[in-house]
């Protein structure tokens, strides 16, 4: 087993790919931009620095980019208060600090997001790090978010822990392999067809296979 292991959190820890994707449609439609939620979900994962863009296009997110984060954003505090850490979470940290590895959380989130999301997985005493939008310059699926999380974890011996293709592609890139949950509502083919090293069905079942 690696000496640390870098964890996505959106989908993989807390249980928020939905409320993003809803999120997400009603900031678009405000715009009378009207995009199907299946497909925003297929984005999710995706930093926002580069959503907009691919769920809507280049001109969109000329006009519109700045203010439909904005607006995503402001509309997803409104749903904090109904997201739920994903079963076994919490203890799969304690289980990897209790195995002696470094533990890293790679998040883009933003700050007051991110806060939400430890105080509900218990994690600011046991994990070693975490990281957020504002450490890196671009998001998944470029690897700067995996590399943060690597200098803090002070290591590059590392697996990636994560629940999209994107998260799969920006742990490659950064030189480690990724070990994927279904929690994210992505495939196991579309996993896999994107180069994940190992599919799981959830945290809990992780938690069960750490000595594999």
């Amino acid at each position: 087993m690696p000496q640390a292991v870098i964890l996505d959190v959106d989908g993989t820890l807390v249980d928020t790919n939905y409320h993003h994707a809803l999120s997400w449609f009603r900031a678009f439609r405000e715009q009378r931009i009207v995009i199907p939620v299946w497909r925003l979900h297929r984005g999710v994962g995706m930093g926002g620095d580069k959503y907009v863009e691919a769920m809507a296009g280049a001109d969109v997110e000329k006009r519109l980019g700045d203010g439909l984060r904005e607006r995503w954003a402001e509309l997803f505090d409104g749903l904090l208060d109904e997201i739920e850490p994903l079963d076994g979470a919490h203890e799969l940290l304690v289980d990897l600090k209790e195995r002696g590895r470094g533990v890293v959380l790679a998040s883009s989130s933003i700050e007051r997001h991110l806060d939400r999301f430890l105080d509900l997985l218990e994690a600011r005493e046991v994990v070693d790090a975490w990281t957020t939008k504002d450490d890196v310059e671009a998001s998944k699926p470029d690897p700067d978010l995996v590399e943060a999380a690597l200098e803090r974890a002070g290591t590059r011996d590392a697996v990636m822990v994560g629940d999209t293709p994107w998260d799969v592609d920006a742990a490659r890139k950064a030189g480690i392999e990724a070990v994927c949950v279904l929690t994210g509502g992505f495939s196991e083919a579309e996993l896999r067809e994107a180069g994940a090293a190992a599919i799981v069905e959830s945290v809990a079942d992780l938690r069960g296979r750490l000595g594999d």
